[in-house]
């Protein structure tokens, strides 16, 4: 599909998206979530480490894991999940979702979002929660795309507590038949 001049397949990762994964995880995190989190935290973050877990999880292949690649940049947007955590009472949850800044506004969250919205329906898992940070701007994206906000917490990492936010989609196929329909 072509979006904002990109020539973007979303595609399950493979073995050898590690690097690029970490590239990607890296730059979105020091980019969105600067003034969120400690800066110890963004200034500590190693694309080296953060490829190895990255290809770890797709050779391991316990969490879904999605990639938006571009025909000319390559890997532009991740996006993994799995089944929900904590007791949650949604069957499946996103545990990321980020896109370069770059390539950001061209649909590609939304194309990500939406491709592994499918492949927690077709194992059976059909609704879905996400957490965002409650400062990160994102959350408007995913009101816009029919999440339900349906949680608050407190989560306390790297010795701050940060507040967050839980965005829900009680019935996959509504969803992909409306919101993030294509």
């Amino acid at each position: 599909m072509t979006l904002g001049g990109l020539d973007v397949t979303i595609r399950p990762a493979r073995r050898g998206d590690g690097g690029a994964l970490g590239r990607v995880y890296v730059e979105t995190w020091r980019t969105a979530y600067a003034g969120m989190v400690p800066d110890t935290v963004l200034l500590d973050m190693n694309e080296g480490i953060q490829a190895a877990r990255w290809e770890g999880l797709v050779e391991r292949g316990s969490d879904l894991v999605k990639v938006a690649d571009d025909a000319r940049h390559g890997v532009v947007g991740l996006a993994s999940g799995g089944r929900a955590r904590r007791g949650s009472d949604f069957a499946a949850e996103v545990f990321t979702l980020y896109v370069l800044p770059d390539a950001q506004g061209a649909g590609i969250g939304r194309g990500l979002l939406s491709g592994v919205f499918r492949s927690f329906r077709d194992v059976g898992l059909n609704s879905a929660i996400i957490w965002v940070l409650a400062p990160n701007p994102s959350r408007f994206f995913y009101e816009a795309l029919g999440g339900e906000r349906v949680g608050e917490r407190e989560e306390r990492l790297w010795g701050a507590d940060l507040p967050e936010i839980a965005y829900g989609w009680r019935d996959l196929d509504a969803a992909l038949d409306g919101s993030l329909g294509a």
